[in-house]
């Protein structure tokens, strides 16, 4: 029986060792990968082209874009996309609603896996929001058709475009819009009160007290 519990515990420590072996491999394969997505000697890399290539952004452009619109820092500083990055720099990128930040460990110049880009960077990164915080506002549920005139208006006011519903959107004026209220006495058809409060009546032809 004791050899028996000698056996198992040398078959757990060889499975431990064995995974351990090919973590270490897949984290070699991953170091030569990244090394050999590198510049060549005395090349430069851009920043918008490191940050596409360790997969920050899903595009070169967007990583350029992001770059002119003030979104990209480099040790606290804005920079444009031409930037040339270097190892140790902090790089601060607002892309999607989340803020990465990231420690340049290795410069690349070619788009790579997901286990590669790791390798490249040092993450410290605040953790993302929760679903719920990053849910859009206003979102219809699937089906329910187009939105009323008072679905709109909701929608515009969540947003904080539109104004109260208290305003006088309704179709009805408000209580102190003078705009909206009729003046007393006048009435726009013939025959009927003016405003002055004289009554109207069709013109007789001729003058008075002749024969036509």
């Amino acid at each position: 029986m004791a050899s028996e519990s000698a056996d198992e515990e040398t078959v757990g420590a060889d499975a431990v060792d064995t995974g351990a072996a090919v973590t270490d491999e897949l984290d070699t394969d991953a170091t030569v990968a990244a090394d050999a997505a590198g510049p060549a000697n005395g090349e430069t890399v851009r920043i918008d082209s490191w940050i596409w290539s360790v997969r920050l952004v899903k595009t070169r452009s967007m990583g350029a874009t992001a770059c002119r619109g003030g979104h990209v820092r480099v040790n606290g500083e804005r920079v444009k996309p031409a930037y040339a990055v270097r190892v140790g720099d902090e790089v601060r990128l607002r892309h999607a609603g989340r803020e990465r930040i990231v420690v340049v460990k290795r410069v690349i110049r070619k788009r790579v896996g997901p286990p590669v880009a790791v390798e490249c960077y040092v993450d410290k990164s605040p953790p993302p929001p929760p679903r719920e915080a990053a849910a859009p506002i206003g979102i219809r549920d699937r089906g329910t058709g187009r939105p009323t005139k008072r679905d709109r208006r909701e929608l515009e006011r969540l947003r904080g475009f539109g104004d109260p519903p208290d305003g006088g959107h309704d179709g009805t004026a408000a209580p102190d819009d003078p705009g909206k209220q009729s003046r007393p006495g006048k009435q726009s058809s013939s025959g009927k009160q003016s405003s002055s409060g004289k009554q109207s009546g069709p013109r007789t032809r001729g003058r008075p007290g002749t024969r036509s």
